[in-house]
């Protein structure tokens, strides 16, 4: 308790030392430089980040620049004087730096994710715990009560504080890859790679392959034998062969499906009875939303084993058409020259391959016209224009005096007599 006891003592003398006020005053120096260098650092960035934040004091940087000039300026003054204020700041901004690195990648990588919210409040527990027990000097006596408690692991024998060291420094090694992962794919990827679904593969091998380095490097500080994983790693594949066949090979399919590219992010396909638009695809499923905007969750290895039709794998335009009816007297070629100008006014349609009308079919009710034409393929957009097909059609029609079939007339069954 020997830092509690300096402090109190500082504070509670009738005048405040002349060693405190000078502490005091190269902490604010110390603060404000930190501020000062993440504020000019941070206006050459205009996109928020993981060291900047939407502010400056939100980023990583700040309390970064503090831990850093507060630690040199503590060796300076520790050799001139006692110090009590700097025993307080370090800790604290020790756990800030912590607290914002990690809440920031989570942010960052998880922005929807309600375990990564889960996280960051549980390591906000941790950091600022023990930044308290450093604080008053309890923190030698947690590690040595730790170290006396053993748990066996088959035959490895480790203490607490082992376990627990080895469980922070995995964690900051996860958090650290997740946010190298992170920048890369923002910053080398999305300028690199063009293609929507390469990016993502490329993001997500990535990501696995940081990670489980990562981890490695971790379990072999904390004196893990990774020699034992191998067993680990059998019977994970006896699982993987027995009983998560399927889960297996959705995982497999999602990565061939986004290396193939034959169903790329975007494109409007037809598969197990679902059409839509691809809007995202997993590791597991790929995510399909249709033109009512319902979400079918398809698993990647349908998409392997069964019939895909996919509408846009090499172009993006698709045929449309509509029919008219109109009376038995009306010229053909005036209403094929009719309905071809009309079509000829809507904006969506392409004039390559030109728009086409087709007598189809004739009978004593009226002649029947198809009208077929070709647009870009937009899931949503498809009975706005066909609204508008018709809309030019009718109009077209009336301005040209051409007449539709009269009404049949309504007929009353006959009921035979005697019933």
């Amino acid at each position: 308790m020997e830092n509690i006891n300096s402090i109190l003592a500082a504070f509670t003398q009738d005048g405040m030392p002349a060693g405190v006020l000078k502490e005091g005053a190269y902490l604010l120096a110390v603060l404000a430089v930190a501020w000062a260098t993440a504020w000019l650092l941070g206006r050459q960035i205009k996109t928020e980040s993981v060291l900047f934040g939407e502010k400056v004091v939100d980023g990583l940087m700040f309390p970064l620049l503090a831990l850093l000039l507060a630690y040199f300026a503590q060796v300076w003054l520790i050799k001139q004087q006692t110090l009590v204020l700097f025993k307080l700041a370090v800790p604290v901004l020790l756990a800030l730096v912590l607290i914002r690195l990690c809440a920031r990648v989570l942010m960052a990588v998880f922005p929807t994710s309600p375990v990564a919210a889960l996280t960051e409040r549980l390591i906000s527990w941790l950091a600022w715990g023990f930044a308290v027990l450093w604080i008053t000097d309890l923190l030698p006596l947690v590690v040595n009560e730790m170290e006396q408690i053993h748990l066996n692991f088959g035959k490895v024998k480790l203490d607490l504080r082992t376990l627990f060291e080895g469980m922070l420094s995995s964690g900051l090694v996860l958090v650290l890859s997740l946010w190298v992962s992170a920048a890369i794919e923002h910053r080398v990827l999305t300028q690199t790679v063009s293609d929507l679904s390469m990016r993502k593969v490329a993001a997500n091998v990535l990501r696995a392959v940081l990670l489980l380095l990562g981890l490695l490097l971790a379990l072999s500080a904390v004196g893990v034998d990774l020699t034992a994983l191998s067993v680990l790693g059998g019977a994970l594949g006896v699982g993987l062969g027995l009983g998560l066949q399927k889960l297996a090979a959705n995982y497999v399919s999602g990565f061939v499906v986004l290396v193939e590219r034959s169903v790329r992010i975007g494109d409007h396909i037809r598969v197990d009875g679902v059409e839509g638009q691809v809007v995202d695809i997993k590791t597991r499923y790929t995510l399909i939303r249709d033109a009512s905007g319902r979400e079918s969750i398809i698993p990647n290895e349908l998409l392997m084993t069964q019939r895909v039709d996919n509408f846009s794998l090499s172009d993006t335009a698709i045929a449309l058409q509509t029919t008219i009816t109109v009376s038995t007297g009306s010229n053909v070629s005036q209403v094929q020259q009719t309905l071809t100008q009309a079509l000829g006014t809507v904006t969506e349609i392409m004039t390559e391959p030109a728009a086409q009308v087709f007598l189809s079919r004739f009978s004593a009710d009226g002649l029947e016209f198809t009208l077929q034409f070709w647009v870009t393929d937009r899931l949503q957009s498809r009975l706005a224009i066909l609204s508008r097909v018709n809309a030019a059609a009718w109009a077209g029609i009336q301005n040209a005096g051409i007449q539709l079939p009269p009404p049949k007339p309504f007929q009353l069954a006959q009921v035979p007599a005697g019933e």
